[in-house]
């Protein structure tokens, strides 16, 4: 990770180095807190643009709602602050990290006076699985670890602890010579990938995993009305591993994926093994749009 200038903690604006927090703070040993993931990228135009600023922010507040974490600032402050960060850090394009949590305070796993701390970091960060791997595809497997059951976590918050599963299922797909993990539900079907939404097509038809064990990805939401947009039909609806290995296209889509194609699973070409036409039209529209190049999609873009 390549260090920035500052860093925004409880309201203000810190150089990198002295944003930090106390051993006894009370995430850092239980896992309570919960973070959002956003791209900001140079428009065409000039100057960057922060992809679904809202709709991020939306989904930070829903899942610290759903944990009872209560952020002391305003979706507008987290909005605020975080154009903020962008331009402390002379950054037009980026990985942005809001994240809250509970910090020192009462131990135990029932927390009482602890304050909850609230931090957003922004620095330069390409492409997430390789560029090679979004122009070429990727390698990956099928985990032994599980997506989370509905009711032994809440799928619908994106939460700093719930990701050791993820971290788990990641390293076992790298130490076996893959690229990424695939994660089945509790019930034996695909539900997406170590931090990804998944995509398979097959014979004109693209489906995705429905969103009853995973998390509601925004990228997974653009992807979607791109695919109406262009007239493709697109289900959400489940499928197995191996209606995956006999598909004729794959893809991850994610805020730090992207859009990146799968062209083998559990040692199975998918397709030709290479990116198929929807997954290059897709990708295209996708990145054009995060440009700030395709018109269409102008609303999806905070610019700053």
């Amino acid at each position: 990770m390549q260090e920035s200038k500052k860093i925004w903690m409880d309201g203000k604006l810190l150089d990198w180095g002295e944003a930090n927090v106390p051993v006894m703070t009370h995430a850092l040993h239980y896992g309570l807190g919960v973070f959002e993931g956003i791209r900001c990228y140079a428009t065409e135009e000039g100057g960057g643009a922060i992809f679904r600023l809202k709709e991020h922010t939306d989904r930070l507040f829903a899942s610290a709602h759903i944990v009872m974490i209560d952020i002391p600032f305003t979706q507008a402050e987290i909005n605020d602050a975080t154009v903020e960060t962008i331009k402390a850090n002379g950054l037009n394009e980026g990985y942005i990290r809001p994240i809250a949590f509970l910090g020192e305070g009462s131990m135990g796993l029932l927390p009482k006076d602890n304050p909850v701390r609230v931090a957003i970091a922004a620095w330069a960060w390409g492409a997430y699985l390789g560029e090679d791997g979004l122009k070429n595809g990727i390698r990956v497997r099928v985990s032994s670890y599980l997506r989370h059951h509905v009711n032994s976590t809440m799928t619908k918050a994106k939460i700093t602890g719930s990701y050791v599963n993820s971290i788990l299922a990641k390293r076992e797909a790298v130490a076996s010579g893959y690229d990424e993990a695939i994660m089945l539900d509790t019930e034996g079907y695909v539900s997406e990938g170590s931090g990804e939404n998944i995509f398979m097509v097959k014979d004109g038809l693209v489906k995705t995993t429905s969103l009853t064990s995973v998390l509601k990805g925004i990228t997974r939401d653009s992807v979607m009305t791109i695919l109406n947009d262009i007239g493709t039909e697109v289900r959400e609806e489940r499928f197995t591993r191996d209606e995956l290995y006999t598909a004729d296209e794959a893809f991850f889509t994610g805020t730090a994926a992207e859009i990146t194609p799968i062209r083998e699973v559990d040692g199975r070409m998918i397709g030709s093994g290479t990116p198929g036409p929807v997954t290059k039209e897709v990708q295209k529209i996708y990145f054009n749009a995060v440009k700030g190049a395709d018109k269409r999609y102008e609303r999806w873009l905070h610019r700053i």
